[in-house]
Protein backbone atom coordinates (compact mmCIF):
# COMPACT_ATOMS: atom_id res chain seq x y z
CA UNK A 1 0.00 0.00 0.00
CA UNK A 2 1.44 3.68 -0.48
CA UNK A 3 1.90 6.56 1.43
CA UNK A 4 -1.38 7.28 3.37
CA UNK A 5 -2.73 10.77 1.92
CA UNK A 6 -3.36 13.40 5.02
CA UNK A 7 -6.52 15.43 4.50
CA UNK A 8 -5.88 18.41 6.15
CA UNK A 9 -7.44 20.92 3.46
CA UNK A 10 -5.81 24.07 4.32
CA UNK A 11 -2.10 22.44 4.64
CA UNK A 12 -2.79 21.54 0.90
CA UNK A 13 -1.17 23.46 -2.15
CA UNK A 14 -4.61 25.07 -3.93
CA UNK A 15 -4.22 22.41 -6.95
CA UNK A 16 -4.21 19.62 -4.36
CA UNK A 17 -7.00 21.04 -2.83
CA UNK A 18 -8.81 21.37 -5.74
CA UNK A 19 -8.15 17.88 -6.64
CA UNK A 20 -9.39 15.79 -3.76
CA UNK A 21 -12.33 17.97 -3.41
CA UNK A 22 -13.15 16.71 -6.76
CA UNK A 23 -11.97 13.21 -5.22
CA UNK A 24 -14.16 13.58 -2.09
CA UNK A 25 -17.40 14.68 -4.37
CA UNK A 26 -17.49 11.68 -6.45
CA UNK A 27 -17.67 9.82 -2.95
CA UNK A 28 -19.90 12.13 -1.34
CA UNK A 29 -22.74 11.22 -4.79
CA UNK A 30 -21.91 7.53 -4.11
CA UNK A 31 -22.44 8.12 -0.19
CA UNK A 32 -25.78 10.21 -0.87
CA UNK A 33 -27.38 7.42 -2.85
CA UNK A 34 -26.11 4.16 -0.82
CA UNK A 35 -26.65 4.87 2.55
CA UNK A 36 -29.51 7.20 0.97
CA UNK A 37 -28.69 10.24 2.81
CA UNK A 38 -29.57 12.56 0.02
CA UNK A 39 -32.06 14.48 2.46
CA UNK A 40 -29.56 14.92 5.26
CA UNK A 41 -26.38 15.68 2.75
CA UNK A 42 -27.36 18.67 0.38
CA UNK A 43 -26.09 18.96 -2.91
CA UNK A 44 -24.29 22.24 -1.99
CA UNK A 45 -22.10 20.36 0.91
CA UNK A 46 -18.36 21.23 -0.60
CA UNK A 47 -19.90 25.15 0.41
CA UNK A 48 -20.07 24.04 4.09
CA UNK A 49 -16.53 23.55 5.55
CA UNK A 50 -17.53 22.06 8.60
CA UNK A 51 -19.63 19.49 6.33
CA UNK A 52 -17.04 18.94 4.23
CA UNK A 53 -14.75 18.13 7.03
CA UNK A 54 -17.31 15.28 8.41
CA UNK A 55 -17.61 13.98 4.84
CA UNK A 56 -13.95 13.71 4.80
CA UNK A 57 -13.12 11.93 8.09
CA UNK A 58 -15.93 9.90 6.82
CA UNK A 59 -14.49 9.20 3.86
CA UNK A 60 -10.71 8.72 5.14
CA UNK A 61 -12.43 6.36 7.75
CA UNK A 62 -13.93 4.23 4.89
CA UNK A 63 -10.95 3.51 2.88
CA UNK A 64 -9.02 3.01 6.03
CA UNK A 65 -12.32 -0.24 6.94
CA UNK A 66 -12.72 -1.19 3.55
CA UNK A 67 -9.60 -0.21 1.73
CA UNK A 68 -6.48 0.10 4.10
CA UNK A 69 -4.01 -2.24 5.34
CA UNK A 70 -3.58 -2.64 8.92
CA UNK A 71 -1.80 0.05 10.65
CA UNK A 72 -1.50 -0.18 14.36
CA UNK A 73 -3.91 1.53 16.52
CA UNK A 74 -6.03 2.90 13.24
CA UNK A 75 -7.48 -0.08 12.85
CA UNK A 76 -11.63 0.70 12.01
CA UNK A 77 -14.14 -1.82 10.98
CA UNK A 78 -16.62 -1.83 8.82
CA UNK A 79 -19.54 -1.79 11.27
CA UNK A 80 -17.43 0.51 13.47
CA UNK A 81 -17.56 2.99 9.91
CA UNK A 82 -21.39 2.35 9.62
CA UNK A 83 -21.70 3.10 12.95
CA UNK A 84 -20.20 6.51 12.93
CA UNK A 85 -22.16 7.14 9.92
CA UNK A 86 -25.48 7.32 12.01
CA UNK A 87 -23.76 9.26 14.59
CA UNK A 88 -22.89 11.84 12.33
CA UNK A 89 -26.44 12.06 10.40
CA UNK A 90 -27.27 14.58 12.59
CA UNK A 91 -24.66 17.07 11.75
CA UNK A 92 -24.89 16.68 7.97
CA UNK A 93 -28.18 18.20 7.57
CA UNK A 94 -27.76 21.90 6.86
CA UNK A 95 -32.12 23.15 7.42
CA UNK A 96 -30.78 26.46 5.55
CA UNK A 97 -30.15 24.03 2.33
CA UNK A 98 -32.48 21.62 2.88
CA UNK A 99 -36.36 21.81 2.12
CA UNK A 100 -37.29 19.07 4.04
CA UNK A 101 -38.98 16.75 1.40
CA UNK A 102 -38.70 13.42 1.68
CA UNK A 103 -38.60 10.69 -0.82
CA UNK A 104 -38.41 7.13 -0.32
CA UNK A 105 -37.00 5.11 -1.71
CA UNK A 106 -34.22 7.40 -2.74
CA UNK A 107 -34.04 8.16 -6.65
CA UNK A 108 -31.54 7.15 -8.75
CA UNK A 109 -28.68 9.50 -8.91
CA UNK A 110 -29.84 12.49 -10.94
CA UNK A 111 -28.44 13.30 -14.16
CA UNK A 112 -26.39 17.05 -12.86
CA UNK A 113 -28.53 20.04 -13.54
CA UNK A 114 -27.46 22.27 -16.06
CA UNK A 115 -24.92 24.19 -15.14
CA UNK A 116 -24.33 22.11 -11.84
CA UNK A 117 -20.85 20.73 -13.03
CA UNK A 118 -20.18 24.85 -14.36
CA UNK A 119 -21.19 25.89 -10.61
CA UNK A 120 -18.67 23.45 -9.20
CA UNK A 121 -15.70 24.09 -11.62
CA UNK A 122 -16.09 27.67 -10.59
CA UNK A 123 -16.20 27.38 -7.03
CA UNK A 124 -13.25 25.38 -7.22
CA UNK A 125 -11.46 28.38 -9.53
CA UNK A 126 -12.41 31.13 -7.16
CA UNK A 127 -13.12 29.76 -3.75
CA UNK A 128 -10.59 30.66 -1.20
CA UNK A 129 -11.42 27.36 0.19
CA UNK A 130 -9.70 26.20 -2.72
CA UNK A 131 -7.17 28.78 -3.53
CA UNK A 132 -5.54 30.05 -0.61
CA UNK A 133 -1.87 29.33 0.00
CA UNK A 134 -1.47 25.91 1.88
CA UNK A 135 -1.17 26.35 6.01
CA UNK A 136 -1.72 23.40 8.22
CA UNK A 137 -3.74 24.21 11.09
CA UNK A 138 -1.19 22.63 13.68
CA UNK A 139 2.22 23.14 11.53
CA UNK A 140 4.19 23.04 14.97
CA UNK A 141 2.68 19.80 16.41
CA UNK A 142 3.39 18.12 12.83
CA UNK A 143 6.84 19.11 13.18
CA UNK A 144 7.22 17.78 16.78
CA UNK A 145 5.69 14.25 15.83
CA UNK A 146 7.73 13.83 12.98
CA UNK A 147 10.87 14.76 14.98
CA UNK A 148 9.78 12.62 17.87
CA UNK A 149 9.13 9.19 14.96
CA UNK A 150 12.37 10.04 13.34
CA UNK A 151 14.96 11.71 15.69
CA UNK A 152 17.79 13.36 13.43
Amino acid sequence: MTEPHHWVWSAMSPPERRSRLRELRRWVEWLRYTAELHNEIPPCWYRHRWVQEILTALYVGWVRAYEGGEVPGREFSEAEWISTVHALRPYLKLPACVSGHQELPPPPPPPPAPGAEDDFEMYLATSVDTTAPARHPAEAEVRRMATEVAPP
